[in-house]
Formats: structure tokens, sequence, C-alpha cells
């Protein structure tokens, strides 16, 4: 199933919602393109249908990031406010979500990209926050990246606003991996597949125990990850079925519930 958007597509197929950019030739990011952003966001969160989410750039490249006259006076607190809300929206998806980076992933679209559960990218890929050249800078990744690179990384890709290779990207831990440019598409649709054939409702307490695990000490995450475990993962069919399934040597039947 595919929807109509003027700035992106979103097509739902087989348990797979695929979120692309396309805005040519660049797919720049503007106030109502990221307004579509939001609404399908929203849309895919009260899909349970939907067992993992895709964002790709159609063309060229994923995205070279904000339109600059958003930044300016008249527009630039609007600009915060609904990139912000995208966000959200993208925080609040229950399942899996993964980017597919390729061409120009700069300033908002790789914010965007790297905010995804996973991201990948393409062999020949150019990265990077930009902003400062213009004397700005990007509020999520100055609040995201120390977390999730270190301080000293964050603080290089931001303030010097260089240009990064897909390689680089994956040694600080922005992307999760690298494929080449020829399998790219080939192998992110393996992942995204591989995801897709999971059961539903322990991908989503699955991702859930991973995050409200995270940040807390040692004992205190296993705790709450061994509670959902326990009280929400093994009170579906679907977990009962998988243990079986691999006792008896076949393919699982998932009852997605």
């Amino acid at each position: 199933m595919s929807e109509a958007y003027e700035f992106i597509t979103l097509a739902r197929a087989e348990g797979r919602a695929t979120l692309s950019l396309n805005r040519p030739p660049l797919n720049v990011l503007n106030i109502p393109m990221i307004e579509e952003i939001t609404r399908a966001l929203a849309e895919l969160r009260g899909d349970s249908t939907i067992k993992v989410l895709l964002i790709r750039g159609e063309g060229k490249c994923f995205s070279a990031g904000m339109d600059v006259a958003d930044h300016l006076p008249d527009t630039f607190e609007r600009m915060l406010a609904v990139f912000h809300q995208m966000l959200e929206h993208l925080a609040a998806l229950p399942i899996p979500t993964v980017s597919a980076v390729h061409g120009a992933t700069l300033g908002g679209g790789l914010e965007l990209a790297v905010f995804a559960d996973m991201t990948f990218a393409a062999a020949g890929a150019k990265l990077g926050q930009p902003e400062i050249r213009l004397a700005v800078f990007p509020p999520l990744a100055a609040a995201y990246f120390p977390g999730l690179i270190g301080w000293k990384r964050a603080y290089d890709v931001i303030l010097t606003g260089r240009t990064i290779s897909a390689e680089d990207a994956e040694r600080m831990g922005l992307v999760t991996a690298v494929f080449p440019d020829d399998e790219f598409v080939a192998r992110v649709d393996e992942v995204v597949q591989t995801l897709a054939s999971y059961s539903r409702p322990v991908l989503v307490a699955t991702k859930r125990a991973i995050r409200e695990a995270a940040g807390r000490p040692l004992f205190e995450g296993l705790e709450r990850a061994e509670h959902i475990y326990r009280d929400e993962v093994m009170a579906t069919e679907d977990a009962i079925e998988g243990l079986r399934a691999f006792l008896e040597k076949r393919a699982p039947r998932w009852k997605d519930r």
C-alpha cells in the first residue's frame, strides 16, 4: 500500500513500512516536508501490522540537510518546533527503525538518519554537520551525539563541521555498518526483511527493554529487562511458539499478538 504525499513516499507491505525522502534533487528538508514525515510517523504509530520502518532517500542522496531559509529569524522557531515534533514521533515508534543513507547525508538529514535505531551507510556516503560554517549549530546532534559517540568525537563532528566518510562514521559509532555501494540496497533489504520475519510483540518488548534498561545501574537495568521478559514476552503466544518451533526443528508460525 502506497500513500500520497508531496515530499515523501510511504509504502507498507508484508510487515514493513518504507518512508522515502523524495524532494529532488537533494532531499533538502523544509518545514512542510518535515510535517509530512511527522504525519507519516503518526500514522505508523497506530498501525499494529507494521514490524519495522525503513527511512531512505530517493535519488542521488539521502538528504543534504535543512533548508537554510528556514533558519532565518522569521521561521527558525517554527523549524525547531516541527523538527522536535518529528523526532518525538520517531522516538515513540514501538517498532525497530532503520535508516539507509547514501550520497550526501548532512545537517538535519544526518540527525534524522542517526536518530533511527540502526543506521546503515553506503560506502560512498558523505556525512557531516556543517551548520557551524553558517554560524549556527545542530541542536539534536549537540544533545544526542555525546552519548552516542563520546564527547571528544561529538566536539569534532559538530565544531569542525567537516565531512566524514562512511567508514569514519562507522568507526565513530554514528552508523551501524557500511555496505559496498553495489550491494547497499540488497544488504539493507536483508536486514529489514529479517526484522519483518520476527514476532511483532516480541520486537516491541525487546526494543522497550533495551531503552528502559539504558542509563540505569547494571542490576537495576537488568531487573527492568527481566520484568519485561517475564511479564510481557512470556505472556505472548509467539514466545512459546518460537521456543517450541526451535525444539521441533520447524519454522515458527507467529500469532503476532
